[in-house]
């Protein structure tokens, strides 16, 4: 997360944190919740049973819920499924290309055919 760099169009100085982040049951740690909020990003990951289940017996002791929000967290589907049909493409599954431009381009290529179809 630290090497992300997202350009704005008036030139102004690049992006480095997402305004939201959305991750499954497998990100759910104590320390990956901690880096979220020490840089301040909003995030969206369900809480395993097991982690529930052990917060529960230590009452208040065991700190509050996660906030989590179904609405948001069912959009995260919806980029796997499209990632997914990108990597039906095999330029894109396989990536053999050596520069990271055309690359871009060949995913470009890709999300261009698949709209096109819908």
């Amino acid at each position: 997360m630290e090497r992300i760099r997202v350009a704005r169009l008036e030139g102004r100085r690049p992006r480095t944190r997402p305004d939201h982040l959305g991750g499954d049951k497998a990100y759910s740690s104590r320390s990956n919740r901690r880096y979220l909020r020490r840089r301040q990003i909003k995030h969206t990951i369900p809480e395993p049973r097991d982690q529930r289940a052990n917060r529960r017996p230590r009452g208040s002791k065991g700190g509050r819920p996660t906030g989590f929000d179904k609405t948001i967290y069912k959009r995260r589907n919806e980029v796997e499924r499209t990632i997914n049909a990108l990597k039906n493409f095999r330029a894109v599954a396989t990536r053999y290309d050596k520069r990271a431009y055309v690359f871009h381009g060949t995913v470009t290529f890709a999300a261009i055919r698949l709209w096109l179809r819908t």
